[in-house]
Formats: C-alpha cells, structure tokens, sequence
C-alpha cells in the first residue's frame, strides 16, 4: 500500500485544472505537428522551452509529454489518407495504411491505429508504472564511475544504433561533446574554448543550441524540401474496425504493445525503430506476407502500437537514470534542468508529485487523444493545406523571439541562427543531429564523473573495472563498438572464400 499512495498523489496532481489544461494543449499541439511533415516533436519541444519558463515544473513536463506521444497520433493520419507520413516513426504505416484507404478501408485502418496507439501507450504506462520505481532504487548503487560508463554506452548506442551512417554519427556525438567542453573548467576554473567572450564564460546554454538545430535547421530543411503540393485526402468512413479487422490484429496489437515497450526503454531506440521492428515482425510471422504492402491490417495496428509503447516507456530511463533515451528526451531532460529539476535515481523519493504527475498525466492525455484523433481528422488534414512559405517564417520568428526571451539577450539569437545553420548542413549532408544534442546533454556528466571517478581511483583506469555495475557496462560497451567491425570483417572472409571456390567447382566441372 506505500507504494501505491504516491501513485494515487500523482493522480490529484493531474487531476488539477491547470494541469488538465495543459495536458490537453500538449496533446493537441502533439497531433498538429504530428500531421506536419518535418517538425516533428523534438523541433517543436525546442520551439517552445522558452514559454516553459514561468510554468510550474509538473505543468510544463506534462505538455511536453503530451506533445511527444501525441505526435505519434498524428503521424497516422496523414500517412493513411495522403501517403505523407508526418513523423518518422508513421513511415511503415505508410505501407498498408494509404493501401487501405485506396480500397476504401481509411477509417478501418484509423480506427485501427488509434485503438493500438491506446492499448499501447496504456499497456507501457502501467509497465513504466512498477518498472520505473526498481530501476530507481538499483540506480542508487550508481557512484560517479558507474555514471561515467552509463553516459559514454549512451553516447555510443545512439551514434551507432540510429539510422544513417554510423561514422556520421559518431562524428556528430564528437562535436557534440566537444561543445560540452566550452566554459570554465568545473575543477579548475580555466577558460576553454571561450576565445575571450564573456558571454561563453559560462558555457554554450542547452537551449540555443536545440532551438537552433532541431527549431530554424528543421525549419531552413523542410523550406528547401517541401514542394510537392498535398493529394486530396480520401474519404473517411466506418471509422470503428468490425470484429474481423480487430481479431486480425489483436495479435499485432498485443506483440507491438510489448516489442515497443523495451525498445523505447533502450538509449538508440525509440518509436521510430519500434514501428519498424514491429512491422519486420510481424510480415515475418505472417502465413500470408504477401498481403503486407496491400492493406493488411497488421501492417498499420502493429507499429502504431509499438512506436507509442516506445514513446511512453523512453521516459524510464530519463527519469530514473538521468539519460535520455533519444533526442527527443534529451530536450525533456534540458526542460527539467531549466526548471531546477535533476533526473535521476534521487527524483521518484524526493519530488514524487512531479515523477508520478507525468507518468499518470499519460492516461488522462491517451484517453483524450484516443476521443479526439478520429474526430479531429478533417481539421487536421486541411491544415496541410497552409502554404510552407507562410508557415516556415511564422514559426522561425516565434523560435528567434523565444530565444530572446531566455536571458533578453542578442547573443542567445545569434546562437540560435549559428547553429540553425548547422543543423540545416547537417541534414543536407545527412548528418543525424540527435547523436550531436544527445552528447552534448552528457557531456557534462561523462566529465564530471570521470574525472571525478579518476580522483578516487588514483588516476588508474582500471579502477572503472574493480566495480561490478562500472565493469559490466563497459564490457558491454565494448562489445557494442566491436561487433559491428567484427561482423564486416566475418562478411568480407566470408565473400572472398566463395570467390576463391567458385573457380575450383567450375574447373571441377569442366
């Protein structure tokens, strides 16, 4: 019973107007930008960290939240009626949604991705729910090394887990650590990398740096790539799935459910790679792949319940541990340090109406979206109707004028701009600007506690290996930086040998 009171608490602090208010604009705010392709969450949670500010902590995560598990709602609706998907975790959707609503079937296919998105956010909030509270407790045993080789296996997992090239990515979380690095010494109190301006003393702010590269270098990108004009939408009927239609994909509902829920757990994952492990999945399981690409059911209700399974439970190892997951968590983790909340082990005990607010913010805010996404859908699909070149000024001088806000201060703009432009190279050049913020958000961390780790063992690196956890985590991130090398070097031996067969077998054969 102790350990359901603070759940019940956290009830009564969702359950308060302002927060119900707030819940309610997130996940509104969620579905629009989902149905806008290219903004994305991460983008929009940049955008507006600023408005955040004089907002109660618990209000300003719980929108934010909201906006990031609504947008996977309104990914699906563009990608069954315009074959446009509006995140990057709706792409598979794409597949056998749009084909469905070819043959007629849109709102089957909606009311099926609508009730998975329910069952799967639902069924991740219970798991985040009780599994959170363990990993809390296990996390206390972390000391400065074991936080050291949790932060660089994050840094690495993301660079080399997420889609792109993976020398990309690493280079990426290079500079991303490398701007960690910019202001006084934490030790010493020596200037590095400040090139005598005052106003990085301090080091580069969070908050420039992902307005500017997920806010105007999002914005500058999808300006340049957004020409072709939307497709008249199709009809949208019989949105409520018959029995048929829910049995078929009650399997794929249940498997995605739980495939999402630890992968979103895992630092890489997310509900990108949820949906489309999901839908790997289930074509494999299928007695019938064939129909996959042709409007099988289980190709829309699988990833859309395993990309906001993985939305929800990506949350366990932010406010458990203090790592974020993706990108996207790593603005939420910058959101809570603006608003003097520390992540980590110490958060579940010592600000529990917080941790337990947004978690139980979740169901309110599933249940909401679940009442509002079919209804919503003829509004949401005029809106793509709006003109990029209104809308891309529009909301780059809502990101200028954000930053301004934050100290009033020119330099702040200035940084937005510099580093919107690097986030627009970056996409050009496809670099992935996850991997850079990720790092950047650690780098800080992974300095402290190495150095820190280093002091007590006497400057012997070997002292990371005399720590159970410490050690267990840096052989796995050994492994995960070797296998891949391993892998291409068993294929390339593998290639040759039938290389130097085949001759033989042919002489053989002559």
């Amino acid at each position: 019973m102790d350990f359901l009171n603070p759940v019940i608490n956290g009830f009564a602090v969702v359950l308060e107007p302002m927060n119900l208010l707030y819940c309610l604009i997130g996940v509104v705010i969620g579905m629009l930008i989902g149905v806008l392709p290219g903004l994305g969450p991460a983008a929009t949670i940049a955008i507006l960290l600023p408005l955040t500010y004089n907002v109660e902590p618990v209000t300003a995560i719980i929108m934010l939240a909201g906006i990031f598990y609504g947008a996977q709602y309104g990914g699906t609706i563009t990608s069954v009626l315009l074959k446009l998907p509006g995140e990057a975790s709706s792409v598979v959707t794409v597949f056998d949604g749009y084909q469905m609503a070819k043959q007629g079937k849109a709102g089957t296919a909606l009311g099926l991705a609508a009730i998975g998105s329910f069952i799967g956010g639902t069924a991740s909030i219970i798991g985040l729910t009780f599994l959170a509270p363990l990993v809390a407790s296990f996390a206390l045993d972390f000391g400065p090394a074991e936080y050291s080789a949790l932060a660089l296996l994050g840094i690495l997992l993301v660079a080399t887990i997420s889609s792109g090239s993976k020398t990309k990515a690493l280079i990426a979380a290079a500079i991303g650590l490398l701007l960690a690095t910019v202001g006084r010494d934490v030790f010493t109190g020596e200037s590095r990398f400040t090139f005598g301006s005052l106003e990085l003393a301090d080091g580069i702010d969070f908050v420039p740096i992902a307005m500017g590269i997920f806010g105007l270098g999002e914005i500058l990108y999808n300006l340049e790539e957004r020409h072709r004009a939307a497709k008249a939408p199709s009809t949208v009927s019989n949105v409520w799935p018959s029995r048929g239609d829910l049995k078929q994909a009650s399997g794929a509902i249940g498997r995605g459910s739980v495939l999402g829920f630890f992968l979103g757990i895992l630092p890489g994952g997310g509900a990108t790679i949820a949906s489309m492990a999901s839908y790997a999945m289930e074509k494999k399981r299928a007695k019938q792949p064939e129909r996959f690409g042709k409007g099988a059911p289980e190709g829309v209700a699988g990833p859309e319940t395993a990309n906001n399974a993985a939305a929800t439970s990506s949350f366990i190892p932010l406010l458990t541990l203090g790592i974020p997951a993706n990108a996207t968590m790593a603005l939420m983790f910058g959101a809570l340090l603006i608003q003097g909340v520390t992540p980590g082990p110490q958060l579940v005990d010592e600000n529990p109406d917080l941790f337990w607010g947004v978690v139980n913010s979740m169901y309110i805010g599933n249940i909401l979206l679940l009442i509002m996404s079919l209804p919503l859908v003829g509004i949401f699909v005029k809106i793509l109707r709006v003109r990029a070149a209104i809308l891309a000024p529009v909301t780059a001088l809502i990101t200028l004028l954000g930053a301004y806000t934050i100290n009033n201060s020119m330099f702040d703009v200035t940084l937005v701009v510099v580093f919107g432009i690097v986030g627009y190279v970056m996409k050009k050049f496809g670099f992935e600007p996850g991997p850079l913020v990720l790092a950047f958000v650690l780098g800080s961390l992974l300095e402290s506690s190495l150095r820190r780790s280093l002091l007590v063992f006497n400057g012997d690196p070997l002292g990371f290996f005399s720590r159970p956890i410490s050690a267990t985590l840096l052989i796995v991130f050994v492994l995960v930086a070797v296998l891949p090398g391993i892998r291409s070097m068993l294929a390339k031996r593998k290639g040759s040998s039938l290389e130097e067969t085949a001759p033989v077998q042919l002489k053989e054969k002559v």
